[in-house]
């Protein structure tokens, strides 16, 4: 796991030692991503920087790495848990093996197999391959989007490719370089909690997306998708439905088997949930020494932490707690939001946050359970098409009176939303795992606001393919999540809170493997109708069967709790005052109409009850506050702490 910092000029030989500079300065700002080794490598066409997290082959595969003499160099962050297999396949090929480590495998695999390398990985991974014979280059991202990469121009033709986007706004030259705020970005971030890929919050500066591969030739980027994310959903086998749950159980077990795979101490996250639990359990066959760790807030109502310590007690695991208070969430938050280089307004980053900080402590890699949900159909939405099947039964003229019955309630009363949801389409109320914001809402926040700019517009080639592929509403509504909230919100969380503290996280659900029987289940496998003779009223329920002899029966049909912030709380109480400031202080008037948040902050705390759905909009509107005082305006400077720590632990 580490950080990437990649300058191609491939149509003019434009490096010098300025440029070699100016990526070395660049790169460190991404010392947190890989504290172990920095390097950096240079021809007159490209210049390659890296900084190392070591966790295979520690002493050995420094990069940027050559292979076939200095034919190639790779820079490459990420993991291949199927490297031992890769590594026996090419040395039976015939390929010159130098090293011990997953990395070879890439470029030795690129080497014999050319882009096709990429469908053979297990993994999770963002690289670049520049080959010096033909000065071209050739680079992926992994299938799901674990690990990120981004991409930019400089003023001088050259392209950029970087790990994080910050190491990108330095060498561009600052925020205003990079194209300042884009405002499509901004409205779908409002609405969603994230900027959806390929775009960033600056006009200058995208991702390449998950699952894609690209080119550079003659300077000229080219990209292609090589994964495809298809759900087949088949009859459940000969063998009755509990050799499906077996086979789900020895692909999970083999999936944790791989990403158990490392030359330093591998922990586990662990919350109150099956997904993270069946993690924890498995990885302590192969790890009877394994350590996990769960956060939560101090005197909080819910909380992970006494729930994960009863887990750990019955798994037999060593078990750390992290409890976090409101004003360290509050001091967080800048640093936080630095680490993330784009807005993302989930408020579970802050103690993903100080329980990987913590975590850091005594392990280097970490498992967790991110995945699960958007694969085996585990989101309580998702049972929203069940529940609405009556409305799509009605006419249009149907639907268009519930929609003027729940424009007519007060807002809020019991029932409105269902009313309003069951009168539009899927395809227009559902835009992934996140509703912040309905569109008058939105008017009122942000008055420069696109009206003909919708976030239908993020999904609807997105529907236009489950069409195509003749989904039911169920099956499509994770295919939309795999390409918004799973990579848009969850992964960027886990990576980047992670890193920012040296911290490896690794996701056995999301394995290619473990794709595979996942979305051939049949749709009542995943979420069980309701109604007579249903065996369950549960979500991700052939999951829940396949770890019943693995995960403790308290934990499995406990309702997910996901590290939660008790946000309403805070905004309305101790951190109220907190919240003023940072809107008093932003100068995002530009953007947002400073009244209606501060409006909607004094309506919070009025509440005998704060409101949940107040909180989440406001807090989208902080974070990108926060983010606008520290990359816009440079107003906040945030103090952040040189990262130290040993190679191996």
């Amino acid at each position: 796991m580490c950080g990437l910092l990649a300058y191609l000029s491939t149509d003019a030989p434009r490096v010098d030692d300025d440029r070699v500079d100016d990526v070395r300065a660049a790169l460190h700002c991404l010392h947190h991503r890989g504290p172990d080794d920095t390097a950096v490598w240079a021809d007159p066409h490209v210049v390659l920087g890296f900084n190392r997290l070591s966790i295979i082959d520690v002493e050995g595969s420094p990069q940027p790495l050559p292979y076939v003499g200095d034919r190639y160099r790779i820079l490459f962050n990420g993991e291949i848990y199927n490297y031992v297999e890769l590594r026996e396949e090419l040395a039976a090929a015939g390929a010159q093996l130098a090293t011990h480590g997953d990395t070879e495998t890439i470029v030795a695999g690129y080497h014999l197999w050319g882009q096709d390398v990429v469908r053979r990985l297990r993994g999770m991974f963002s690289f670049v391959i520049w080959d010096t014979h033909t000065r071209t280059a050739f680079g992926a991202r992994d299938p799901f989007g674990i690990k990120p990469l981004f991409t930019a121009r400089l003023a001088d033709g050259g392209l950029v490719f970087s790990s994080e986007k910050k190491a990108l706004l330095q060498l561009l030259g600052g925020s205003k370089a990079a194209g300042d705020v884009d405002p499509a970005s901004l409205q779908h971030y409002l609405t969603l909690q994230y900027v959806p890929e390929p775009a960033t919050l600056h006009r200058g500066i995208r991702r390449i997306e998950s699952g894609t591969s690209f080119t550079v030739v003659d300077g000229e980027l080219a990209t292609a998708r090589y994964f495809h994310p298809s759900f087949r959903p088949q009859p459940v086998p000969a063998g009755g439905e509990q050799d499906l749950y077996d086979r789900i159980a020895a692909v999970l077990d083999e999936s944790v088997a791989k990403h158990m795979r490392a030359d330093v101490t591998v922990g586990s996250f662990l919350s109150s949930g099956i997904d993270s639990t069946a993690i924890a359990a498995l990885a302590h066959r192969y790890n009877p020494d394994l350590m996990t760790f769960t956060v939560g807030f101090q005197r909080q109502a819910q909380s992970e932490v006494e729930i994960a310590a009863e887990s750990a007690s019955i798994l037999g695991v060593r078990h750390v707690p992290v409890e976090v208070s409101a004003e360290q969430f509050a001091d967080a938050i800048p640093e936080v939001v630095w680490y993330l280089d784009d807005p993302v307004a989930d408020p579970a980053l802050v103690p993903l946050y100080f329980v990987a900080r913590e975590a850091r402590k005594h392990v280097k890699v970490v498992l967790s359970g991110e995945g699960a949900d958007e694969l085996f159909g585990g989101y309580t939405i998702y049972r929203e098409p069940i529940s609405l099947a009556w409305a799509s039964r009605l006419p249009p003229a149907g639907r268009r009176a519930m929609a003027r019955i729940a424009d007519l309630l007060p807002e809020g009363v019991r029932g409105q939303d269902l009313l309003r949801r069951a009168s539009i389409p899927l395809e227009q109320r559902y835009y992934g795992n996140a509703r912040n914001l309905r569109d008058d809402e939105l008017a009122a926040l942000l008055p420069g606001r696109d009206p003909d700019l919708s976030h239908v517009a993020v999904t609807e080639d997105l529907y236009r393919r489950t069409r195509e592929a003749g989904y039911d509403d169920v099956t499509a509504m994770q295919y939309v999540d795999l390409f918004t909230w799973l990579r848009g919100d969850i992964l960027v969380k886990a990576d980047k809170m992670t890193m920012a503290n040296s911290l490896e996280l690794r996701v056995p659900f999301l394995d290619p493997e473990v794709f595979a029987i996942a979305s051939s289940l049949p749709v009542e496998q995943r979420v069980p109708r309701r109604g007579p003779g249903a065996k369950d009223r549960t979500t991700k329920y052939a999951l829940r069967q396949a770890m019943r002899q693995i995960v403790p029966p308290r934990i499995m049909n406990r309702r997910k709790l996901g590290f939660p912030v008790p946000t309403a709380d805070f905004l309305a109480g101790p951190l109220h005052d907190w919240a003023r400031g940072i809107v008093t202080d932003s100068q995002t008037q530009e953007w947002l109409d400073r009244d209606v948040v501060l409006g909607l902050l004094d309506r919070l705390r009025a509440e005998e009850v704060p409101s949940k759905r107040i909180a989440r909009q406001l807090w989208s509107v902080l974070v990108f506050m926060v983010w606008h005082g520290i990359f816009v305006e440079e107003r906040i400077v945030v103090d952040v702490p040189e990262t130290v720590y040993p190679v191996r632990l």
